[in-house]
């Protein structure tokens, strides 16, 4: 397994295997569609092929996050400079940001999130499940609207989608990608 380095090239996750998220090109490709600039994270297996592609990217400015709220920050902040952003999450993190998302509703900041989720199906840790419930509803109880993705098929219309709705009309979006359409996670080997 891959240590998690903060800076460089080094892949953060434990795979930079595409054919392991063949969903991460899809959001890749539409996020640099939508002209996204800057991405914010806090280190997540799930998340880690499309977050060694933002890295990779020259046009993407990727930080690394200690909490996912201050990724909500920094969304506001990218919108005040001019930069589109995306904050990649898993559910267990969105119990972090309610407190954060009133500057986004308060504000009219354009926000987009896309996040993993746990405590779904085939899931094997049953800390994640009560976060994974409770993830639409904290997240639409803040005013962000709600995307789910269950399928690969509806994935690049769901981005792009989002993207516009965040962009275009200051809206605060969050793409929930279920963990059916993730895989099983399968941490003992």
């Amino acid at each position: 397994m891959a240590t998690t380095p903060l800076h460089g090239s080094e892949p953060i996750g434990q795979t930079t295997n595409e054919d392991s998220s063949p969903w991460a090109r899809i959001i890749y490709d539409a996020l640099m569609e939508a002209d996204v600039r800057q991405c914010t994270y806090v280190p997540d297996a799930g998340h880690a092929v499309l977050i060694d592609m933002m890295r990779a990217s020259p046009n993407v400015k990727t930080t690394v996050l200690t909490t996912e709220e201050e990724g909500v920050a920094m969304a506001a902040g990218a919108w005040a400079g001019g930069d589109r952003s995306v904050l990649l999450m898993q559910s267990s993190g969105v119990g972090n940001c309610v407190n954060m998302l009133s500057l986004i509703a308060n504000c009219r900041v354009p926000f987009l999130t896309i996040v993993t989720m746990r405590g779904e199906w085939a899931e094997f840790n049953p800390w994640q499940a009560a976060m994974g419930r409770a993830t639409p509803d904290a997240l639409e109880s803040m005013g962000v609207q709600v995307v789910r993705v269950e399928s690969i098929d509806e994935l690049e219309d769901a981005i792009s989608g989002s993207a516009t709705m965040a962009f275009d009309s200051d809206q605060a979006m969050a793409v929930l990608l279920s963990q059916k359409m993730l895989g099983r996670k399968d941490w003992v080997k």
